[in-house]
């Protein structure tokens, strides 16, 4: 299960980065660090359909690229931030680049909701996605077969079930997502 080390020590990237490669996901917020195991099958799956479908979007509509993690996202020098969203798109000033810690241009992050994660994905990594002004957020909830959707401003989700529509800014056409057709068995 995903939890909080149970530690009174304040964690930098540098101490996350030095972690053994177990299979657990390590993650950085504020110093606290968060722990999850390998995700189950069912997170996989709604996973790789949503990479095809944005990868498809931005193939079709190049305004940026769709990367899944791992990822060591830092925003630059911060010394007590290392997150690794599911997926997440970055402009096309950023396509270019080739290290983590250069990534600036952020168009979208998506969390697929497990067990272990959802408190980190719904609280811990949407504020601090909020807090450096990520435009868009989704939170997917296999389980509810909804996503959550969040932009910096909102106090509250907004919550589609039968349908996604997400347009890059300055993209020529709209991604629509079905949502029914995705969460299907």
């Amino acid at each position: 299960m995903g939890m909080p080390a149970q530690s009174d020590t304040y964690y930098t990237r540098e101490m996350v980065l030095s972690l053994p490669d177990d299979g657990k996901r390590y993650e950085l917020v504020h110093g606290e660090l968060l722990v999850s195991p390998s995700p189950a099958m069912r997170h996989q799956i709604v996973l790789g359909a949503l990479h095809s479908m944005l990868h498809e979007y931005l193939t079709r509509v190049p305004v940026g690229r769709v990367l899944f993690s791992p990822a060591d996202i830092t925003w630059g020098s911060t010394a007590d931030i290392l997150v690794q969203p599911d997926l997440f798109v970055i402009g096309a000033e950023d396509v270019a680049k080739r290290m983590w810690d250069d990534l600036r241009s952020f168009l979208l992050f998506v969390e697929v909701l497990s067990p272990s994660t959802a408190r980190y994905d719904r609280f811990t990594k949407r504020r601090l996605y909020q807090e450096k002004n990520v435009p868009l957020y989704w939170v997917v909830d296999p389980v509810a077969r909804q996503i959550e959707v969040w932009t910096p401003e909102t106090q509250v989700p907004h919550n589609e079930r039968e349908q996604l529509v997400w347009r890059a800014e300055s993209a020529t056409e709209a991604l629509t997502i079905d949502l029914l057709s995705l969460f299907s068995d």
